[in-house]
């Protein structure tokens, strides 16, 4: 008895020795830096958000600022796209944002919801939509990063916006996920599934590969039972859920374990599919397998955006960043502006390359439909249901091909609106590493305009449009924040069309303290962790 009372008395005063201990430091850092320590910091903000009292709708109010890493959801019955948060960096500051904007798609407009006791600002978050109770959109984790980013703050809080009152929710709910950004989420069967991320303390950086579900109708978390073979701890992965409720995991990023004094990592480029159990009814179990890659794949990236078309099959990745090493073993980035479309069946994916076809000449149109009156030709011109029909006919091309692994053969199939390459097999797209903030854009024989290359951005499917904002591009050591604004339409995949234009050449980069002191420290240079 008397030995437990010392034990419950000496870890007593270990704990006090760690509170004096946290206290120094927050008190040394406050004078080295000016700030107080990152979690009252955070905990100010969400007392002030609370203080608010009534919610304000803003309509045709400007475009969200310059960002990355935020969450651009479409919205489950509206017209409209839900952009939350994000950061913006310009070389001496950074910014996190927690401003929640509408875009309706038809109208083309943006508005504005500020609403109370809202989530504190955050970046590297992940956030999805589903129509119960008049509209819910659910956010968890991500990060905050202090002005100069000398402190950071991982979450891991999980919020529920409501759209028939328009106000915010915390939930508290026991056993979820620990505190981590770069993580990804996805809904499927009124569950959240939350995979991946990581948590860096500046002392320890972890990276997770566990898998927990959230409970939308019972509000409880779980974690989850998987069997096989997991993908390995990573951030930064595309995440999507099959039309048969499977989850595809696909790259991501981790960095090396045991070299303190490098960023150096590993980018990954596999594939994996989660399969629950059919006979569990608690959607604990599942199964992770790995996945056959097949076609003219990206190549290794990490960064890239991802967008499911709704009722569909098709998935849609754009960008990323490929970090090489230059002669010195220097890392640079080389980032790209392609976009891909994979398909997934059993444990096969199959990925095509989208090349735009550009705009039809009029004048041929014209042509063409003076053909048709005359008996010569029955095709019309701008015939939305014969794209559409063109579209399965490719796909059905594609899938049809059934080539041995070791016979890979690239295909172009040419119908109605679209160009598509796929090469059958285990190719590769193969991009430049020209150097530090170059460009890899995609090989564009049409002359159909694509956005600048970059990492980052916010993408997103919505009445058929592929919509694109945001994101981060460099130009030598100058990192950039973006707040250009495209769409692209799927069913003809002709040409992306410019909402917000670029205004990168009016942008401002300021050098920080220690830029200037550049090589001084050489090995703080390293691979890019984009959430």
């Amino acid at each position: 008895m008397g030995k437990k009372d010392k034990a419950k008395k000496k870890g007593k005063g270990a704990e006090k020795t760690a509170e004096k201990t946290a206290k120094k430091l927050v008190a040394k850092l406050k004078k080295e830096t000016g700030e107080d320590d990152i979690e009252s910091i955070v905990k100010a903000i969400e007392a002030e958000e609370k203080k608010r009292q009534e919610v304000k709708e803003l309509h045709k109010v400007d475009p969200p600022s310059h960002r990355a890493n935020f969450s651009l959801t479409p919205h489950a019955d509206n017209p409209e796209l839900i952009l939350f948060g994000g950061e913006f960096y310009n070389g001496q500051k950074t910014i996190l944002f927690n401003d929640l904007f509408l875009f309706n798609t038809k109208r083309r407009e943006w508005s504005q919801i500020v609403s109370p006791g809202g989530p504190p600002p955050r970046c590297s978050h992940q956030a999805v939509m589903t129509s119960q109770n008049g509209g819910q959109l659910w956010i968890f984790g991500g990060e905050y990063a202090s002005p100069n980013e000398t402190q950071f703050y991982h979450y891991k809080d999980l919020w529920c916006f409501h759209f028939s009152s328009k106000r915010w929710e915390k939930i508290s709910a026991t056993g979820g996920p620990s505190s981590r950004s770069g993580h990804r989420m996805v809904l499927t069967k009124k569950h959240l599934i939350i995979f991946g991320g990581f948590h860096d303390n500046l002392r320890e950086c972890k990276y997770f590969n566990d898998v927990y579900a959230f409970d939308l109708d019972n509000l409880k978390w779980k974690k989850l039972d998987v069997s096989g073979a997991s993908p390995a701890p990573r951030s930064a992965c595309n995440m999507f859920v099959l039309p048969d409720g499977r989850i595809v995991v696909f790259a991501g990023y981790a960095k090396e374990k045991g070299k303190k004094d490098s960023e150096s990592g590993i980018t990954y480029s596999d594939m994996f599919v989660l399969t629950p159990d059919k006979h569990d009814t608690t959607m604990t179990k599942w199964k992770w397998n790995t996945v056959k890659q097949v076609g003219y794949r990206p190549s290794t990236r990490t960064g890239m955006s991802v967008a499911v078309a709704p009722n569909s099959v098709k998935i849609f990745l754009f960008g990323g960043v490929q970090d090489v090493k230059d002669e010195d073993e220097d890392l640079e980035g080389n980032f790209f502006n392609d976009l891909y479309s994979v398909q997934v069946e059993n444990e096969r994916a199959t990925w095509h390359k989208v090349e735009l076809s550009g705009k039809k000449d009029v004048g041929a149109g014209k042509r063409r439909r003076r053909k048709s009156a005359e008996g010569q030709d029955d095709v019309e011109d701008g015939d939305d249901e014969a794209q559409q029909e063109d579209a399965k006919a490719i796909d059905d091309k594609l899938s049809d091909l059934n080539l041995k692994e070791d016979e890979p053969k690239t295909v172009t199939v040419e119908e109605g609106a679209f160009t598509i390459t796929s090469t059958i097999g285990i190719q590769e797209a193969e991009g430049s590493s020209a150097g530090h903030g170059t460009s890899s854009g995609s090989e564009n024989t049409s002359k159909a305009f694509i956005p600048p290359p970059r990492f980052g951005s916010g993408l997103a499917v919505k009445q058929g449009d592929l919509f694109m904002f945001g994101g981060v591009m460099e130009d030598g050591d100058k990192q950039y924040t973006l707040k250009d604004f495209y769409s692209l339409d799927i069913h003809k995949f002709d040409e992306w069309q410019t909402i917000i234009e670029s205004d990168l050449k009016s942008m401002e980069w300021f050098e920080s303290d220690s830029d200037s002191d550049e090589d001084e420290d050489s090995d703080e240079s390293g691979e890019m962790d984009t959430d």
